[in-house]
């Protein structure tokens, strides 16, 4: 398995073009004969952009991997490793879960 992370959308400074928010996802799955189990999580990373500063990127040339890239530096490798395995105890969960809900007639 693994997690892929998406950026459904950035809020950027309409005065400096620089990306002030970027909303992230980080999905996974996991198929067991017909039924997929999922793991998700949702988040947003602030940024105070300075249109100065080396490898500043305007918005129009801006790659879903440069923001990836950003969000995950914001993150740090310690918050990445408990996101991931927290998506996969989320899956592990939907194939043996804890409790379920029913009748029993």
């Amino acid at each position: 398995m693994t997690v892929t992370y998406t950026i459904p959308t950035l809020e950027r400074s309409t005065t400096d073009d620089g990306v002030i928010t970027a909303h992230w996802r980080a999905s996974d799955s996991e198929e067991v004969g017909e039924v997929t189990h999922t793991g998700s999580s949702y988040g947003t990373c602030s940024f105070t952009p300075d249109p100065t500063a080396a490898g500043y990127i305007a918005y129009a040339e801006i790659t879903e991997a440069d923001a990836i890239g950003w969000v995950k530096d914001s993150m740090g490798a310690e918050a990445i490793t408990a996101l991931e395995e927290s998506i996969a105890a989320q899956i592990t969960e939907s194939k043996t879960p804890a409790t379920v809900a029913g009748v029993p007639w």
